[in-house]
């Protein structure tokens, strides 16, 4: 506080008193101003200002004094009202609205030491009301509580009566009673606590302006508020974990008083019940024991007890992470589970929530975009900025996160800003784990202050604790101890957890539990109690327990569980104080969140934008074929290998690029999954920023390995193959990104997926080479068929050979110049050979089974693929029908056929052939020659055209297999399969253009792994298989 605010603060005390009567008969300076004072400075200040206070009081005394002149006296002139309305002007510039309160109070409380009110001070009371801002129903609250003894003129719904006198209903009717009067009269009564042997009574009101509670006592008895003295009718400030205690009562804790307010604001109480709740490791009895609970809203509960005795597990059960054993837990009669969905539980895990490469101001804009859909981007900048503030963290809001090894925030400001994107939301049941582990004692008395508001606001918070100070020790309304093995050993009020304890080890003065002088706790004695060893004759500590786990837990069952109350309540979850956007704002706000994220990570932009290019470049130079000096596109034979290799790469960059993900946020997923967020749009997020990063790779690395290898016109078709091989890539890495849990598990698995691509993408070995259990000479087989890379490779290959600017002026004309050529040189030679072999052997036609099979599918095949004439005595082609007549005229219909094709033969390169003279007629011999040159590739061309094949025919079980040009020869399969490099793809009879029908398995492809990422499908089945739970 400001010297010249105290000093504003001293002046209207001044003016206000300075218009009381009978100066002489009580001293309000040190009744009122000397404590207020007080509370605020050390002695020596308070001295001081208390001396200018009489000095101002004198001051205006002598100015009011009386001139004769009664009609002046009887209100305030316009001086004062001028001196009070300046000083209250700048008091609001100083002052919040709760310290304007308090002063208001102390102004109330001033012009009351003499127990009268003048109509002069009325009027200044009133002067300093209008001047600070102050509802009049306040006013007229605060002047009742202040004014009257009993405040009877409070308004009944903030007035508490605390005192020895028996009004209350008991427990079963209670409810019932207060819900009856309500109906009845529609008014509210006073709410009530009896305390025995309370003589007088303690009157709280609770100010809901600024969401204080203040009290003060009338009666004989010395009562102290944290250790110091309670003065009758004088008001004091309800702290949070204030305990009032007296001579033969009870400790009358803030959190029953509060309670009772919190109840009867909040429309839904919260209650949450835990009946016989068990839970076991596999293959142990470690976990929770037999566990029983009933609790309500606006309690804090810790959970303490010494390292690994459950206390995370006993957290991860009662928010539904982990499935109990046996047992069940409710919230107002609905599942965990239901009550996740509806958004009533929130989560604090104890590790970093936190998006690392964004800001502190960022990490919670975005968070609070997610929580509250409807608010206007003002209002989301005044939360997010209210909560830094409360959080102490509004001067470190525009830096970076960064990770914990390199900081560039404190820890402790780490672990405020991972509450504050919980707080944010207020869920109406928050669990919190190690809300204070790595702060300050002061940055933990702020964060536990904070949980104990959101208790207070009439939230159930549970939350692990470890070594609390005495502070933080009484904030909490109830606590919850376990002993090692998950034993329940204590639930109840946390002070008297100190006298059970000492009582139960029969130790010396068990009944204290605080510290007499200074009222504080000492949290550890109870884990020394619990926690302490034996000691040996000879004096030395054993290692065994004096009460072992399971004692506790049989004194907790004989002492304390039977004194657990049931609760009732209503079977319907309150409204969530948070609206979550429709999917598609969800994915929205997913995506900005992520593409800042990566925007600010200089080093994954630098690598990511020049990875595609630099390996473009590698593999460009390298492969750049020119044994002459001068480089001829065409005559470049490694362009098959840089095709394959353009594969590997962008399933490498997809893959890796991927592969960390959705990893990385598992935890701030963890988190969201209690705010009912859609996984759908998170995915889709992160499946939009990756296509759009493989895109721009994909064509980074296509201009680049293009431009060096002088590749020309075919662009588009090598983006497209690229980047749909690379988006493949993308959903196989977050797949695995969001089934294993291990970084170094998913790149140890990288080189498992990426092998078999390299091996079955057709390039590196020959489909019909592989183990005889897998290979197929009439179509690639199924193992290959699953592999990503045999369809990009096949789909680059046959477009760079079909559709480059040479050859596809020509290709139609030579795909039917090849089956004619064929037919005419290797299939029908073959069929002739077989049939004359048959003939030589007739005595032996069942020898020739095969034969004849073959003989008649490949005769109906020709038939029916070329509309020729047929052999009307196909049908007896089997060893019972088959003769010598039969074979002599099968011979000539071959030979009828050959001719055929021959003549088909010359049609079709005449074709051809006036096409090209076309063609040199725009262009010249020499220039369509340098077309050729340019755009045409020998290496591809001898590759899809099989040209180092030495067998162009061979035969199968039931055909005979063409293994010449099979980029001119169409698949026989109807079901989309057909031999590598094939021309088209065969669709219910139906063709497809390869380029365009393997881009469309590619995407297929995509789609099951989306379908698969979207459940989650791979994480259950490695769940299923360890026996883990979920």
């Amino acid at each position: 506080m400001t010297e010249s605010i105290i000093n504003a603060l001293v002046h209207l005390f001044a003016i206000i008193e300075s218009v009381k009567e009978d100066h002489d008969v009580v001293d309000s300076g040190e009744l009122v101003v000397k404590p207020y004072l007080s509370r605020l400075f050390n002695q020596e200040v308070t001295s001081e200002y208390l001396k200018l206070f009489y000095d101002y009081l004198s001051f205006y005394q002598e100015s009011n004094a009386p001139s004769g002149d009664e009609e002046e006296q009887l209100g305030i002139d316009s001086t004062s009202i001028l001196q009070v309305a300046k000083i209250c002007n700048q008091l609001n510039k100083e002052l919040l609205a709760r310290e304007r309160i308090i002063v208001f109070l102390q102004l109330l409380e001033l012009i009351n030491t003499d127990e009268k009110v003048i109509d002069r001070e009325a009027e200044f009371i009133s002067l300093v009301a209008m001047n600070f801002n102050i509802d009049q129903k306040e006013i007229n609250n605060l002047k009742s509580f202040i004014l009257e003894e009993d405040g009877k003129s409070v308004d009944p719904q903030k007035a508490m009566v605390i005192d020895n006198k028996m009004t209350e209903w008991p427990e079963e009717v209670a409810w019932m009673m207060r819900k009856k009067r309500k109906r009845v009269d529609g008014s509210a009564e006073t709410h009530h606590m009896f305390v025995d042997n309370l003589f007088g009574k303690i009157l709280v009101m609770y100010i809901e302006s600024v969401d204080i509670y203040v009290f003060k006592y009338v009666g004989p008895l010395n009562l102290f508020l944290e250790g110091n003295k309670i003065i009758p009718k004088k008001f004091y400030i309800l702290s949070p974990g204030a305990i009032i205690k007296g001579p033969n009562i009870r400790s009358i804790y803030e959190s029953e008083i509060i309670r009772q307010f919190v109840q009867e604001k909040n429309k839904v109480k919260i209650v949450m019940v835990g009946e016989d709740l068990e839970f076991h490791f596999k293959n142990s009895d470690k976990g929770i024991q037999k566990f029983t609970f009933y609790e309500e809203s606006g309690n804090l509960i810790g959970i303490m007890g010494g390292s690994g005795v459950g206390k995370s597990t006993l957290v991860n059960l009662l928010n539904g992470k982990i499935e109990p054993t046996s047992g069940r837990i409710h919230i107002n009669g609905h599942t965990i589970h239901k009550a996740s969905q509806e958004g009533v539980i929130g989560f604090v895990p104890q590790d970093d929530m936190l998006f690392e490469e964004l800001t502190v101001y960022q990490n919670l804009y975005y968070n609070a975009r997610i929580c509250f859909s409807d608010f206007s981007p003002g209002l989301l900048d005044k939360t997010v900025c209210k909560v830094l503030e409360d959080l102490d963290l509004l001067e470190i809001k525009d830096l970076k996160v960064g990770d914990p090894l390199n900081k560039t925030i404190s820890g402790g400001q780490r672990k405020r800003l991972n509450i504050a994107l919980e707080l944010m939301r207020e869920p109406s049941v928050l669990f919190v784990d190690e809300p204070t582990s790595g702060l300050s004692s002061m940055d933990s008395e702020k964060v536990m202050i904070l949980l104990k508001d959101l208790a207070r606001k009439g939230k159930l918070v549970i939350t692990i604790i470890h070594q609390p100070s005495s502070d933080i020790f009484k904030l909490f309304d109830k606590l919850w101890m376990l002993d090692k093995g998950g034993f329940p050993i204590y639930n109840g009020n946390p002070i008297d957890a100190v006298v059970y304890f000492k009582t139960m080890s029969t130790q010396v003065n068990a009944a204290e539990s605080e510290c007499t002088k200074c009222g504080n706790v000492i949290p550890e004695q109870i884990l020394q109690i619990i926690e302490a060893n034996e000691i040996d004759d000879s004096g030395k500590m054993t290692h065994n327990r004096r009460v072992p786990p399971r004692a506790w837990y049989q004194k907790y069952k004989t002492y304390l569980e039977n004194n657990i109350k049931k609760i009732r309540f209503e079977e319907r979850l309150p409204p969530t104080n948070f609206h979550i956007p429709n999917q598609l704002r969800q994915f929205r706000i997913f995506s900005e969140r992520n593409v800042l994220s990566k925007l600010t990570n200089a080093q994954y932009i630098l690598i990511n934008l020049l990875e595609a290019p630099v390996l473009a470049f590698i593999l460009g130079y390298f492969s750049k074929y020119n044994p002459e000096g001068e480089y001829v596109f065409a005559d470049n034979k490694n362009l098959p290998v840089y095709l394959f290799m353009a594969v590997v790469v962008s399933l490498f960059m997809g893959m890796s690029v991927s592969a960390e993900e959705i990893f990385k946020d598992r935890r701030i997923l963890e988190r969201e999954s209690f705010l009912n967020l859609s996984r759908m749009s998170y995915i889709n997020s992160k499946i939009f920023f990756l296509f759009c990063l493989s895109a721009f790779q994909s064509l980074s690395f296509v201009l680049v390995g293009n431009f060096i290898l002088e590749i020309q016109g075919m662009t588009f078709y090598y983006w497209a193959i690229l980047f749909t091989t690379s988006c493949f890539a993308n959903m196989v890495g977050l797949n695995i990104s969001s089934a294993l849990n291990s970084i170094i598990t998913i790149y140890i698995l990288i080189p498992f997926i990426l092998v078999p691509q390299l091996l079955l993408g057709g390039a590196m070995i020959k489909f019909d080479e592989l183990h005889k259990n897998l290979a197929k000479q009439a179509q690639v087989p199924l193992v290959g068929d699953v592999m990503a890379s045999r369809w990009a490779y096949e789909a680059l290959s046959v477009a760079q050979f079909r559709y480059n600017d040479y050859e596809e002026h020509f290709f139609q004309h030579e795909k039917k110049m090849s089956q004619y050529s064929f037919n005419r040189s290797y299939l029908i030679p073959r069929l002739e050979a077989m049939t004359k072999q048959i003939l030589r052997d007739s005595g032996n036609y069942q020898a020739y089974e095969q034969e004849f099979e073959i003989i008649t599918n490949e005769t109906n095949y020709l038939r029916d693929k070329y509309n020729v004439r047929g052999f009307a005595l196909i049908g007896s082609f089997t060893p019972e029908l088959f003769n010598k007549s039969i074979g002599t005229r099968y011979l000539s219909h071959l030979d009828v056929l050959q001719k055929g094709f021959q003549g088909l033969y010359e049609e079709a390169a005449a074709r051809k052939d006036s096409v090209y003279s076309a063609l040199t007629k725009v262009y010249g011999k020499d220039g369509f020659y340098e077309i050729k040159q340019d755009y045409f590739n020998e290496g591809v061309s001898d590759l899809v055209e099989n040209r180092n094949e030495f067998n162009m025919i061979i035969q199968a079980k039931d055909r005979l297999i063409q293994k010449k040009d099979p980029i001119y020869m169409d698949p026989l399969n109807n079901f989309g399969r057909a031999h590598f490099y094939a021309p088209v793809k065969i669709v219910l009879g139906y063709p497809i253009d390869t380029f365009i029908f393997n881009i469309i398995i590619l995407w297929l492809m995509i789609s099951i792994l989306y379908v698969l990422l979207l459940d989650d499908t791979l994480r259950k089945i490695i769940n299923l298989f360890s026996g883990k739970k979920k």
